[in-house]
């Protein structure tokens, strides 16, 4: 076997290994959730924020009040460009939220994706805001979870219409709660409490995301981070579902919690593939940021604590904190991490909010990757077309080093007759073989490694592709041509209907038949792979002809269940690949004869007569 085929064999086989490892799922258990179950939260201590809870009583954060009182309960519209939905004034609660411009699938008339969802429905997940105690006071003197709000105007919330409740506990402190929105997910919540008494009052504000039970619609797919995500000056954490359940015990109960205290900037909440709900704390300030878990009522929570804060008589104090909720647009992000809005204004900018998105271990790679694809497609205006063009950006990139190995291995190629000369003197004396050819090599300023460099490079560059086109939301169910509606997910044509010409449906993505009737974008890679092979007569090993035969083939229904978009590429890749090295190898006088090679694949082999044959010649 030589070198040359020894490296591209090399290189498929690690990535054959790479691909592989990517159908590695990671399924989580679904417990049985109990959406009326008391949870347990957070209780201050004075002069500063609240600490970790020493029992189940503190009735501060995730309550989950009769299913009835809260379906019962006045509601404000919200009604904007991208949110639709209510917000309950039993708690003040943002928990009904839908997106108007992002449908569950392409099927016609499908319903628009929901987000949040208020207690006593399937899964409730939702936010609140309020205050707690310290000092003097206690849990019935500030709202919470189940205070009763009163509209005190604003109507329905839409961008430039605030709405405005209030609540008086009866003892001196007035409290108002302003709620806004912009054109986009951002809310905007102003907390303000006024001391009409007589002594000073001390308390601190809070925001919560609550989930109850694990979420049924994850993907369970290692490639994608779904569960707590949070930024505490800079450091970014991800905690999946099953590892918040894991959390140090922290009270009496059960409840498991992480505390962390951040001195300035950073946000916390919940994400999944395409979606997330967020608190951001007001930047430039202290804040402390918990994650939580309460096993007896199975609720998942995300808090925001501030420091506590002194309220003189006849004084009154306002803090401000943000909400984001909706979809994981990258240009939006973008925008308010750069400047804390989206419509151009001046706002608060919200430190590393582009690392909601999961951009994975190559980060390096996968950030440049989308910035380069999203512009391309701004400009293209078709996502496919916009993959087309970044394979012809990324090999423009790589072309100086694939250059290099594309002429190493024509060399090797001109070696071939010198290098059949030294297996031939050098007969069984593998070491001096060996000998030789490393001093051929040296002579003739050739690398034997350099074959196996285009395909070793494609790794991390695939993967990285990959990453972007499975976690970014611009990619879902964005069209190319014809059949191919949605590049994010694998090919809807199959070879058992003959791609739609036969009368019956295509298997479910998925499924073993969908993995076995392939689509048409799974077979042209196959074709465009094997069409690469025939660059090069096949080799006179017969193990290594089985493996070159069968590589394309496997490869085909390998990838048949990848995302089109990254088959788009894949195909592309074979073709430029292709074109760059029948064009290097013509430029140093070898034209492959890949007619030749291919009827050559097709040519039946004559079968080896026996070396030690028992039949003896004939006697004259």
């Amino acid at each position: 076997m030589d070198d040359q085929n020894k490296n591209l064999i090399l290189a498929t086989v690690l990535s054959f290994v790479v691909i592989m490892g990517w159908y590695m799922l990671f399924p989580q258990p679904d417990p049985v959730v109990d959406p009326n179950a008391p949870a347990v939260t957070a209780t201050a201590t004075d002069g500063q924020a609240a600490a970790p809870p020493a029992s189940a009583a503190d009735p501060v954060a995730t309550q989950s009040d009769a299913p009835t009182a809260a379906a019962a309960a006045p509601r404000v519209t919200i009604d904007t460009p991208s949110l639709t939905g209510t917000i309950s004034l039993l708690g003040g609660r943002i928990d009904d939220l839908q997106l108007r411009e992002y449908k569950k699938t392409l099927e016609p008339g499908s319903d628009i994706v929901r987000l949040l969802s208020p207690v006593g429905q399937e899964n409730a997940y939702y936010a609140l805001f309020g205050w707690g105690p310290a000092g003097s006071l206690d849990y019935a003197d500030v709202p919470g979870a189940n205070t009763e709000w009163t509209p005190a105007g604003g109507g329905t919330l839409s961008p430039g219409n605030p709405v405005t409740m209030i609540w008086n506990n009866g003892k001196g402190l007035e409290f108002k709660r302003e709620i806004s929105v912009d054109q986009d997910f951002m809310f905007t919540v102003n907390e303000t409490v006024k001391n009409t008494g007589t002594s000073e009052a001390r308390l601190f504000p809070y925001g919560i995301v609550a989930r109850h039970g694990t979420p049924t619609d994850l993907e369970k797919f290692f490639i994608s981070h779904e569960g707590v995500v949070r930024s505490s000056d800079g450091t970014r954490t991800e905690i999946k579902y099953d590892d918040v359940a894991k959390l140090p015990v922290v009270d009496r109960e059960g409840g498991n919690a992480e505390v962390t205290d951040a001195t300035a900037d950073g946000w916390i909440g919940f994400t999944s593939k395409y979606w997330m709900t967020v608190l951001v704390p007001q930047q430039g300030s202290a804040f402390t940021s918990v994650v939580k878990y309460v096993p007896s009522s199975q609720i998942y929570q995300t808090e925001v604590r501030s420091p506590v804060v002194s309220v003189a008589p006849g004084a009154s104090t306002t803090v401000s904190q943000r909400l984001f909720a909706g979809a994981k647009e990258w240009e939006k992000l973008k925008e308010y991490q750069a400047t804390g809005t989206t419509d151009g204004t001046a706002g608060t900018p919200i430190a590393g909010f582009l690392d909601v998105i999961d951009w994975g271990w190559f980060f390096f790679l996968t950030k440049p990757i989308f910035t380069v694809l999203h512009w391309l497609h701004g400009a293209i205006g078709n996502m496919g077309l916009s993959i087309i063009a970044l394979t012809f950006v990324l090999k423009l990139i790589v072309l100086p080093l694939a250059y290099k190995s594309y002429v190493s291995m024509a060399r090797m190629k001109e070696l071939q007759p010198e290098m059949e000369a030294l297996k031939e003197r050098a007969g069984e004396d593998k070491q001096m073989l060996q000998r030789e050819m490393m001093k051929l090599y040296k002579d003739k300023k050739v690398n034997p490694a350099a074959g196996c460099l285009p395909i070793l490079i494609q790794i991390p560059i695939f993967f990285s592709l990959y990453k972007v086109i499975f976690v970014t939301i611009e990619l879902r169910h964005s069209p190319f041509f014809g059949w191919l509606n949605d590049l994010s997910a694998p090919d809807p044509s199959s070879l058992f209907n003959l791609f739609g010409l036969l009368p019956w449906a295509a298997p479910v993505q998925g499924s073993m038949l969908h993995m076995i009737f392939i689509g048409v974008l799974p077979i042209l890679l196959g074709i465009s792979m094997w069409l690469q092979q025939k660059l090069n007569p096949a080799p006179t090993d017969p193990v290594q002809q089985q493996i070159f035969a069968f590589m394309p083939w496997i490869f085909m229904f390998m990838l048949g269940s990848f995302a089109s978009g990254l088959v788009v590429y894949w195909i592309t890749n074979n073709i430029i690949t292709f074109t760059q090295q029948y064009l290097i190898m013509r430029s140093h006088g070898h034209k492959p004869d890949i007619f030749g090679n291919i009827k050559a694949s097709f040519k039946k082999k004559p079968v080896a007569v026996a070396a030690n044959s028992t039949k003896k010649p004939s006697k004259k």
